[in-house]
């Protein structure tokens, strides 16, 4: 039987959540209509449901602009939904911000931020972004049966090395004041929840109370050059369109170490070693086309344990469950070679 949680992924986001469809156009028209004479001409073709749920609701819609083109936008909103899991996420206005004072000023990113609506009476946001037509996600696509996947992956890793030489400039701007910046407080608060979750673990694993208790874990990520980071730059929330990726899901964005983002694309035991090589290598020539440092793989450890912490100290259930125990032995062992247990 599949496990709960993968069912979940594949459910779509209920009517209920929705706005009818003269709301739906009204948001359209102000965030879209070049004028206010023009609005009335923004019409709704169609309403479609994407596959599968994000964090916040979210749908597909084809509409007829005021010049008569159409364009099929995808739409994500707040409808009253927060999930700031302490500190790591934002939400649609967070990641509208994002869209806004982050991603706008890269040339040919896609999928671009077309417009926002805000909501005068709740405050709630609409965020609507250009529709990737024909796309896949990464983590979806089989590896046996597509070439493309390593390939893929690669792209990726290169992608976001890019994306973070660029930010390691900018994180003072103070346009992106706004973004969460990983220090040592929120580090060490993962660590905890994660000791405190997994109590009922702590006989089966008797290191968790000497790593849990250190500062030295976290040490390699603050020590590193800060740079804007995705937050969550895993293999679903990267799209596949022929010989192109997508990047989206920006709600986690962060100022942070760039290993982080890298350590998530190649975690878990799913990927072929050799294939999680050819990421690390592509992401260092993107980074550092001079070198690697000598601390880049200190730095992707603590990476790697940070984001075990994370999602182990999100929820106790979570901690214990069965599905998450192989995150313990990675734990471990990213730990062990970092010389702390």
């Amino acid at each position: 039987m599949r496990d709960r949680n993968a069912r979940r992924d594949t459910l779509k986001t209920p009517a209920s959540l929705l706005p009818d469809s003269q709301t739906l156009t009204l948001r359209l028209a102000s965030a879209l209509g070049p004028d206010a004479d023009k609005q009335r001409s923004v019409r709704i073709l169609s309403r479609t449901l994407p596959p599968f749920m994000s964090t916040f609701p979210n749908e597909i819609v084809t509409c007829q602009l005021p010049d008569g083109r159409k364009r099929r936008v995808f739409i994500k909103y707040q409808a009253g939904q927060s999930h700031a899991c302490y500190g790591h996420r934002g939400d649609v206005p967070y990641e509208t911000e994002v869209y806004r004072r982050v991603l706008h000023s890269l040339p040919n990113f896609k999928p671009k931020c077309l417009g926002a609506h805000t909501d005068p009476h709740t405050g709630d946001i609409s965020l609507f972004l250009e529709y990737v037509y024909r796309s896949v996600r990464l983590s979806d696509m089989v590896w046996k049966r597509l070439t493309r996947q390593p390939r893929a992956m690669t792209q990726a890793a290169c992608w976001i090395g890019n994306f973070h030489t660029v930010h390691v400039h900018r994180i003072d701007d103070p346009s992106l004041a706004f973004l969460r910046r990983y220090d040592a407080e929120y580090y060490r608060g993962w660590a905890q929840r994660t000791f405190e979750f997994s109590r009922p673990l702590h006989g089966r694993f008797p290191w968790l109370t000497i790593l849990c208790g250190a500062n030295e874990w976290f040490a390699p990520l603050l020590a590193q050059p800060q740079t804007v980071i995705h937050g969550e730059f895993y293999a679903k929330t990267i799209l596949v369109r022929n010989e192109n990726v997508f990047m989206v899901d920006w709600e986690s964005a962060a100022i942070a170490a760039g290993e982080i983002d890298l350590a998530a694309l190649t975690e878990g035991k799913h990927w072929p070693a050799d294939l999680v090589r050819e990421c690390e290598c592509a992401y260092v020539s993107a980074r550092r086309p001079e070198a690697a440092p000598r601390t880049f793989r200190r730095t992707l450890d603590a990476a790697r344990i940070y984001l075990h912490f994370r999602w182990l100290g999100e929820r106790p259930d979570w901690a214990v469950r069965e599905k998450n125990i192989p995150r313990y032995d990675q734990l471990h062992a990213s730990a062990k070679r970092l010389g702390l247990v």
